[in-house]
């Protein structure tokens, strides 16, 4: 007796208890909290509700917002009016089974049916499934983490015991203040027949929230669905350095320090440069550049490499692929004058014959005045295809997945622009003389090299190296 008593406290433990705990407490495979400046979430469980949910959509189309609604498959089938019209007000609709029963009651097989039950209802009525899933009252068995698929469980930040009629709409109320502040995820019910709610308690949810909703709109605060807040909050983390991402980070500059020193890089007049130079030698096959001037092995190059600090505080504050490319191609625009201005007042570079550069940079860099060649197979391409890499996975706001979904598309390659061609473009005097007083950067050409080479978010930025 007493060792089938240990088993049952073993299998609760593991199979309940553990996953509970995890789920609640660190986030363990669920999305429980936002991350954003001015969202928040309201989710609504049990429902639909014939009379309360009504009443609650109206509420929401007064103020705006968006919401999810976790429903119950059999309340969903006897209302499939309110589950289509939640669905063409643009809320979303997740799972909390097809009864509100717990999953720590049901086995593995039963929880499965429970929700492709209540998936195929949602279908039948939205023609969308589902992919959000709130199990009844938060609670996950051991094998819910992966045995759902592609179900994206969801729980919450924040309760207030609304299901009890006794709470009342003035205390409901000051318990949702203490929680007025972007990424919370609010549990409230818009239904009351589920076992230990009562019936009519959500007439005093519906009273605090209108409050909450007014306190809120006075701080511009918005109200987004579920699925939204991931993204948001996704995009935030992005932004957000890890211990170790800060690490390799320090490290990453101290070893930039020490790459300018050993190669004696140099700056040009530019008080804010975004990239250094050093002259070295060109060494790879013969190329005829823009202007018609053939660069031949051995000859002198200005060779350009990324201010890496720069490059990684762009990184940092862009949100997207578009918007480093955008200041990538800005910094060049704002940096070829000055390299002009180098060649024209530097004797020390009367030799010079091109600006040569390593760059994943190459679709559209014909447009502002660069040939682009391929590197030759070897040593060299596969060191610089490396440095590169591990350089995107720290700078991009989506490194990693970006190298994942995109790497044959990262291939280094050089990019060279003819100082003849340069100087004519770029340094003022030369331009005057030569009767082009307009800026080869304008506009509409800087827009074209960015289309070309990140409109359709195909090619990944990169620094030159």
């Amino acid at each position: 007796m007493e060792n089938l008593v240990l088993w049952c406290f073993y299998i609760l433990t593991f199979y309940a208890f553990l996953p509970g705990v995890f789920s609640r407490i660190f986030g363990f495979r669920v999305f429980k909290r936002g991350r954003s400046d001015g969202e928040i979430c309201l989710t609504f469980d049990d429902g639909p509700d014939p009379y309360y949910t009504a009443e609650l959509l109206d509420l929401l189309k007064k103020y705006d917002a968006k919401a999810t609604f976790f429903v119950v498959g059999a309340n969903a089938e006897k209302n499939p009016d309110i589950v289509k019209r939640i669905h063409d007000e643009g809320h979303l609709i997740g799972i909390h089974n097809y009864v509100h029963k717990s999953n720590w009651l049901m086995r593995p097989g039963t929880v499965r049916k429970q929700i492709r039950k209540t998936s195929d209802v949602i279908e039948q009525i939205t023609g969308s499934k589902s992919v959000y899933y709130r199990p009844p009252w938060g609670i996950v068995n051991l094998f819910d983490f992966g045995n759902l698929g592609h179900i994206q469980i969801i729980l919450w930040s924040a309760m207030f015991g609304d299901w009890r009629k006794g709470v009342g709409a003035d205390r409901l109320e000051r318990r949702m203040m203490r929680k007025l502040r972007p990424g919370e995820v609010l549990l409230l019910h818009d239904c009351g027949i589920t076992f230990g709610a009562d019936e009519d308690a959500p007439a005093n949810m519906l009273i605090a929230l209108e409050r909450y909703m007014q306190a809120a709109t006075k701080k511009a605060y918005r109200f987004i669905r579920v699925d939204e807040m991931i993204k948001v909050t996704d995009e935030a983390k992005a932004r957000t350095l890890s211990l170790g991402r800060r690490v390799l980070v320090r490290l990453w500059l101290i070893w930039e320090q020490c790459f300018h020193v050993l190669f004696n890089l140099k700056k040009t007049a530019d008080p804010d440069p975004t990239f250094h130079y050093r002259v070295t030698r060109y060494h790879g096959e013969p190329v005829t550049m823009q202007d018609g001037n053939v660069l031949h092995k051995g000859d002198a190059v200005m060779e350009l490499h990324f201010d890496n600090q720069k490059l990684f505080d762009m990184g940092r504050k862009a949100r997207s692929t578009m918007q480093i490319a955008i200041q990538l191609i800005r910094g060049v625009e704002h940096a070829l004058p000055y390299f002009a201005d180098e060649l024209v007042n530097n004797a020390k570079l009367v030799d010079v014959k091109a600006l040569y550069g390593v760059s994943m940079i190459h679709r559209g860099a014909d447009k502002l005045g660069f040939s682009i060649q391929d590197l030759p197979q070897g040593w060299f391409k596969s060191v610089s295809s490396i440095y590169l890499k591990i350089l995107l996975s720290i700078i991009h706001p989506q490194g990693q997945s970006r190298l994942k979904d995109r790497s044959s598309m990262l291939v280094p390659k050089s990019i060279i622009l003819s100082a003849e061609l340069l100087k004519k473009r770029y340094h003022v005097e030369t331009c005057i003389q030569s009767k082009e007083a307009d800026h080869p950067l304008e506009e509409p050409v800087l827009k074209m090299a960015v289309d070309q080479s990140y409109g359709n978010s195909t090619n990944t930025p990169s620094a030159m190296s």
